[in-house]
């Protein structure tokens, strides 16, 4: 009898950490320091000059200003 009701025990608990328990959170920590340095790469600026929306990582910065190319750069000079 005991050994039956050990059985069924040990049963819920293995059908439990495998499929009802959670994640641990360090797993989504990782994913959203992830997702943040995403946004960062994809977040959009105006040009100074034109009004051109572009991302970050393709602007030029000169004097706390971004452009979006040397043309409209050197027309602002």
């Amino acid at each position: 009898m005991i050994l039956k009701l050990l059985l069924v025990i040990g049963v819920i608990a293995v059908v439990y950490f495998f499929f009802i328990k959670k994640k641990p959170i360090e797993e989504k920590k990782s994913k959203s320091s992830k997702n943040s340095s995403k946004s960062q790469a994809n977040e959009m600026i105006e040009c100074a000059s034109c009004g051109t929306y572009c991302e970050v990582d393709d602007m030029i910065l000169s004097a706390s200003k971004y452009y979006c190319s040397k043309e409209c750069l050197e027309s602002n000079r």
